[in-house]
């Protein structure tokens, strides 16, 4: 093939827009050196809302089949119904979304056994560099194809994770006209609550808003919602329902860091001592709290590659990522907007308490949230910050994950986008003035 596959092989997935990069023969060239890579074992297959994911997903199987793959369609999920589905049934999966990416995009996250994650490290590689050569593998037998509807099974799996019990909740939930719209609906009609929903049904054209609640527009209307109806909570999920973002009671929007430490905390009382991720944008208040509670915190670089991998080698009950990824040991260590909702659910149920009490204890410092500036030489920018900021008394720096600069009441990040000229910020103080002290001088080095 002469076409650039880099352009859309990324990191952890595939990615890019239909027809012109992703279309129905590269799909089925996918499927079928996705089964030459792992081997001809049984997958499973799951597809989102976009109009372009059924015919892709049926592309996918074919190409699997003549590979020699037994294929098993689940039809339309969540990604995380798709690691359902994998951890569920004992094989590879392939999920079709371009999660919170916009309407003309499409991809494929691909996952071993038991929800394990493929990167280019992991076999994304010999994937794309298999497509790329044209070799297609035909099995002297080909798979068969079957159809399982899975929901069911997957709300009752998560709500014997987190069982809500308690008093009444009103529930406002944006489904950001994504996969929330069906998987809501499954899970939360079995717990004693009532739904607000809102862009429940599914359309991949996303006619409200991006369904990409990390840009803080795109929660404008479920606060709103929140104050008008009187909910005690509001819920957000992105396209494909694997990331999940909080509002309180008063619509004040709640950080991912928050929930971490909350889920963390309610994970340390089923297993005392055992060990939590948190990925170093995260806030501090993690650890902290982690530790205190006589946990064992771990720090990784940002991504569920690393997350997973790390959460593996140190047998971590939970990990938690500042975008709004959640993962969890027994769901394969695979990341579930859902199953983290309901364990803010469960909390908030528990007591008579509104949410921002029950958060209250978790919130600790003030984040800057990501900001992204344009440059021309990332290295030159952070290589500059790195002589002025480490040299100064009292500050210790690291590599982990682009630069970090780290004193007693701030710390700051700067990491080089892998996929644009971008450079992006992340600061955290003790209190506002500090963190707007730190963030502003940052900032005006990195833009000068």
């Amino acid at each position: 093939m002469s076409t650039d596959l880099n352009a859309f092989f990324k990191a952890y997935d595939v990615r890019g827009t239909v027809p012109d990069q992703i279309n129905v023969d590269l799909v089925r060239r996918v499927g079928n050196a996705f089964v030459a890579v792992i081997g001809a074992e049984p997958i499973v297959v799951g597809y989102d809302m976009r109009p372009s994911s059924p015919e892709l997903s049926h592309a996918f199987a074919e190409g699997a089949m003549e590979a020699g793959a037994d294929v098993t369609l689940i039809g339309l999920a969540s990604t995380d119904g798709l690691y359902f589905a994998s951890g569920h049934l004992g094989r590879a999966g392939a999920m079709f979304t371009a999660s919170h990416n916009p309407a003309q995009y499409n991809g494929i996250k691909m996952c071993r056994t038991h929800a394990q994650p493929i990167g280019m490290e992991t076999g994304l590689a010999e994937i794309r560099d298999r497509v790329a050569s044209g070799e297609t593998l035909v099995a002297e037998k080909p798979g068969s194809l079957d159809e399982q509807d899975l929901l069911a099974e997957y709300a009752s799996y998560l709500l014997a994770l987190a069982p809500v019990t308690g008093r009444h909740l009103k529930i406002a939930v944006d489904a950001g006209n994504g996969m929330g719209g069906l998987t809501t609906p499954a899970v939360l009609s079995q717990i004693d609550a009532e739904i607000v929903p809102m862009y429940f049904e599914l359309d991949g054209t996303f006619p409200n808003h991006e369904a990409n609640p990390i840009d803080a527009a795109n929660l404008v209307d479920l606060q709103a919602k929140v104050r008008e109806t009187g909910a005690d909570i509001g819920l957000a999920f992105d396209g494909d329902a694997d990331r999940c973002f909080l509002v309180d009671e008063k619509g004040d929007l709640v950080s991912p860091s928050v929930l971490t430490a909350l889920i963390a905390a309610r994970e340390l009382v089923k297993q005392p001592g055992a060990t939590i991720i948190h990925n170093l944008i995260t806030s501090r208040a993690v650890p902290e709290i982690v530790t205190e509670l006589g946990g064992k915190p771990v720090r990784t670089r940002v991504g569920h590659s690393f997350i997973k991998a790390t959460m593996a080698s140190t047998d971590a009950i939970f990990g938690g990522e500042h975008s709004g990824h959640f993962y969890f040991r027994d769901f394969w260590r695979a990341d579930s907007g859902m199953l983290a909702a309901l364990h803010a659910l469960a909390a908030l149920a528990e007591t008579d308490a509104p949410l921002s009490e029950v958060l209250a204890p978790y919130s600790r410092h003030v984040a800057s949230g990501e900001i992204n500036s344009e440059v021309a030489d990332q290295s030159a920018i952070v290589a500059a910050l790195e002589a002025d900021w480490g040299s100064r008394p009292g500050v210790s720096v690291d590599h982990l994950d682009g630069l970090t600069i780290t004193a007693d009441d701030w710390w700051f990040n700067v990491r080089a986008s892998n996929t644009e000229p971008l450079l992006r910020l992340n600061a955290e103080g003790k209190d506002a003035e500090t963190m707007h002290r730190i963030r502003d001088e940052v900032l005006a080095a990195i833009r000068s």
